[in-house]
């Protein structure tokens, strides 16, 4: 397979899962009108990991018959290694999801759409320190990316005014998220992508459980409330959706793929325009056609860099066999 038919998977994955997110997006503003924070992301998170259990354990059952003693004790020592970063994962998830859903109380949902959007922005930047080259081109699409992100955030004349405790702790889960979305992009290169998103829910889950006993009441009554938006959420954004954006990563460079998660704005607008029957404003068409412009622009650099890499090793395999060099540089 090419790199652009790898990098194609992986943008496609990737704006299927912010597709399950936008519409998520709707279900978990309903949720939020029968339960509080922790209960809801709580069961939800179980929830999405509950959904990949049964799937992980047939597949290995059925899969084991077909493999040596040797495979099988390979498997197990994966099995530890995933463990082991699932839980590094589900700690970030659960800070990331739980400081985003307590922002609601505080600020508006515009916001925090972009400022927990900043991670486009984070990711790259983090990426620097570890001496990792980002395009100019990627750079831009970015920067683009934001401007599109506030023209769906924000109404016209609109701004950000005094930062109020929302703000802050939207701000506080863009930095998890972009801690998440660093951890996948290393993790998923030596652990199955379905194990790791399971570890990465229950133990999320667990944690919120956990504090969802300590610092809520949660009714049975109201959990029934929300049944629709939470098996919305539970099974489709995180069961479904989350599980794809590890396997999508595998494909997709980390800055790219934060900006292609991003889409999730543009697809929540369009869901709710669907969905609540919320009529867009011009300024949120303009928003939306920005994000796909960027996100179109983001691809020009893979395109770039195959052609170039095939244009190069054409050349090399020319050089090789005119010097018969045993060693190619």
């Amino acid at each position: 397979m090419s790199k652009s038919q790898t990098s194609f998977k992986g943008v496609f994955i990737l704006l299927l899962t912010s597709f399950i997110w936008g519409i998520s997006f709707v279900s978990q503003s309903q949720g939020a009108e029968h339960v509080e924070p922790f209960t809801f992301m709580g069961v939800r998170t179980l929830m999405g990991a509950c959904v990949l259990l049964p799937f992980i354990l047939i597949r290995d059952k059925v899969s084991a018959k077909k493999m040596t003693d040797k495979e099988i004790a390979n498997r197990r020592v994966q099995n530890k290694r995933t463990i082991f970063y699932g839980m590094i994962m589900g700690v970030f998830l659960a800070c990331a999801t739980n400081f985003q859903q307590f922002a609601f109380n505080y600020s508006t949902a515009g916001k925090i759409a972009f400022i927990t959007a900043m991670y486009m922005f984070f990711v790259p930047l983090v990426g620097l320190f570890f001496r990792k080259r980002i395009p100019l081109i990627t750079w831009i699409a970015i920067i683009l990316g934001f401007v599109g992100i506030y023209f769906l955030s924000f109404a016209k004349g609109a701004g950000f005014g005094d930062l109020n405790k929302g703000d802050i702790l939207a701000f506080i889960c863009s930095l998890f998220f972009t801690g998440q979305i660093l951890l996948i992009e290393r993790f998923t290169k030596t652990c199955d992508g379905v194990k790791l998103s399971c570890v990465q829910f229950f133990t999320a889950g667990s944690i919120t459980f956990i504090l969802m006993l300590i610092f809520e009441e949660p009714r049975w009554v109201n959990i029934k409330a929300a049944a629709l938006p939470l098996l919305y959420s539970g099974l489709m954004s995180c069961g479904v959706a989350y599980t794809l954006q590890v396997v999508g990563q595998k494909y997709c460079e980390a800055s790219i793929a934060s900006l292609l998660m991003c889409m999730e704005s543009v697809f929540a607008v369009l869901s709710a325009a669907v969905l609540l029957h919320e009529r867009l404003t011009g300024r949120e068409i303009v928003g939306c056609l920005i994000m796909f412009g960027a996100i179109l622009l983001s691809q020009v650099t893979d395109i770039v860099k195959s052609r170039k890499g095939d244009k190069d090793n054409g050349t090399s395999s020319i050089e090789v066999s005119s010097t018969d060099s045993p060693t190619v540089d």
